[in-house]
């Protein structure tokens, strides 16, 4: 596994005359010790498109410096991004090939920038001489190696502030009030790379400034493009086992399926449905094991909940075997469907029908139209499966009932907030009240799994000796918590189908 570090910086322009006013003098520091000059010579890969660039990700390998070696920078948030770093080899590590599959696909990376940089480095540290950030000045020349531009060269020099590891970052604010009252400046580019490449590319006609979608179709594709870059970019934090990665790529799946079923007025079925049943599988491999990580976070704060006097027997130790037994390989097998040419090849789909999407006549109308109609068809489709298991009295009937009206409470949401940019607040409100009813209807479902669980969990206790006194209680209190759920839900349902809100999505 590679080795990880959260880079935490900011980029400022200097010029071969600006000088570093004193920094010891920041709010915080006491002491700028100077770490002298290092030379750095790093080549940058990418896919002949520059792939790993359009969506702000760095692959390079550098030698100089104390970590020289390969590095792989993935973006969080503006200034912060999380860097990987590998031994030196000549050839890619495979670790990075597979976090970067998503992107590569079937593609080669090849050189295409080559930066050498002069580094004069100084550390700011506190009166205890702990590190509180790293400065440093860089001298750069960049070659472009490939592509348009190639051979062509770029010199400039910038400043670089890197907080330290669990440092404040206010530290960096501080920082960068001391810069700004010496004149200097926050830099336009967000990293080293990409001021390159915007450096050495010839100049080109600007291109038009893309219009705001004005057609149905345009707010769907624009939604359904939004799920697919999600998926891909969620990739590479499930190999990671980030936490919540794999819910949130699943959820994508979920979405862009369900986008294709509610707006199959707009995209052709005969070439979204079977997308949509490979994305059906690609979230049923992934939801193995969040569907237990689900579970396990609730009975375990089932157990934490109760007095200790009521905890009987090895009931934590019981539950950890059980959870452990059940996840066995799972993780294993998550890694094995991504790296599966079956996934590959729905990346590759999605990509092909995102580039040139199979819309129908329906697509070319105004949003105002055909969206709200779209939108309330799931609605419909709600409304009967509440009725449905509204009607039933409780029990595994009713459980039934009102889990396939929860997928539907779920769909009806998806289509409210897909439909939210062109609609906009009937839209955000319909969606709100959808999610009202799905989270109720969730937590409802979530106690029957529960109960199912405690059950086989009680049958081992008891087969073992143990008592089985905590999992009836605990069996207990998830009745409870579904007899007052289905209590709720008329009142929640009521709000959901109040008629003004389906009114205000035609308007």
């Amino acid at each position: 596994m590679a080795d990880t570090k959260r880079e935490i910086e900011r980029k400022y322009e200097a010029t071969d005359a600006t000088r570093l006013p004193d920094l010891s003098r920041v709010a915080g520091a006491a002491r700028a010790v100077p770490k002298g000059v290092t030379e750095l010579d790093a080549v940058y890969y990418d896919t002949p498109g520059l792939r790993l660039a359009a969506d702000s990700l760095t692959l390079r390998r550098r030698t100089g410096g104390a970590d020289e070696g390969w590095h792989l920078k993935f973006p969080v948030a503006t200034g912060i991004r999380d860097e990987l770093h590998e031994p030196l080899a000549d050839t890619l590590p495979s670790s990075f090939a597979a976090l970067l599959r998503s992107r590569l696909r079937h593609d080669e990376v090849t050189p295409v920038v080559r930066l050498l940089s002069s580094r004069d480095v100084q550390h700011l540290t506190d009166a205890d001489g702990t590190l509180l950030a790293e400065v440093s000045v860089d001298t750069v020349l960049a070659e472009r190696l490939a592509g348009k531009g190639s051979g062509t060269t770029a010199t400039w020099t910038e400043i670089e502030v890197e907080l330290a590891d669990d440092g404040d970052p206010a530290f960096l604010d501080a920082v960068e009030k001391r810069l700004r009252k010496a004149g200097v400046r926050p830099s336009d580019a967000s990293s080293k790379l990409a001021r390159a490449l915007a450096e050495t590319t010839p100049v080109r006609k600007k291109k038009r400034e893309t219009e705001d979608p004005h057609t149905a179709g345009d707010h769907v594709l624009t939604y359904v493009r939004e799920q697919i870059r999600a998926i891909v970019e969620r990739d590479p934090a499930v190999r990671r086992d980030l936490p919540d990665s794999v819910h949130k790529m699943r959820v994508a799946t979920r979405r862009l399926r369900s986008a294709f079923k509610t707006y199959r007025t707009i995209l052709d079925r005969e070439v979204t449905d079977p997308v949509g049943a490979e994305l059906k599988w690609l979230a049923g491999e992934l939801g193995v094991d969040r569907d237990q990580e689900v579970l396990d976070e609730r009975l375990t704060g089932r157990i934490d909940a109760l007095p200790t006097t009521l905890a009987l027997g090895p009931v934590r130790g019981r539950l950890q075997v059980w959870s452990a037994a059940r996840r066995t390989g799972s993780r294993r097998r998550i890694i094995d469907v991504l790296d599966g040419e079956r996934y590959l090849d729905l990346l590759d789909t999605l990509d092909a029908l995102a580039a040139d999407p199979p819309l129908r006549p329906a697509a070319s109308r105004a949003p105002g139209k055909a969206l709200p109609r779209a939108v309330l068809k799931d609605y419909e489709r709600l409304a009967r499966r509440m009725d449905h298991a509204l009607e039933h009295p409780p029990g595994p009937e009713r459980d039934t009932a009102m889990h396939e009206a929860r997928k539907a409470a779920k769909r009806a949401r998806y289509a409210g907030e897909a439909a939210r940019p062109a609609l906009g607040r009937p839209a955000k409100r319909f969606a709100k009240r959808m999610k009202a009813v799905q989270s109720l209807l969730g937590d409802h479902q979530d106690s029957v799994v529960a109960r199912e669980a405690l059950r086989t969990l009680a049958v081992q206790a008891h087969a073992a000796g143990e008592t089985t006194f905590t999992w009836g209680l605990l069996y207990g209190h998830e009745e409870a918590t579904a007899d007052r759920r289905e209590r709720e839900l008329p009142e929640v349902w009521a709000r959901a189908s109040d008629p003004v809100l389906r009114a205000d999505l035609r308007q």
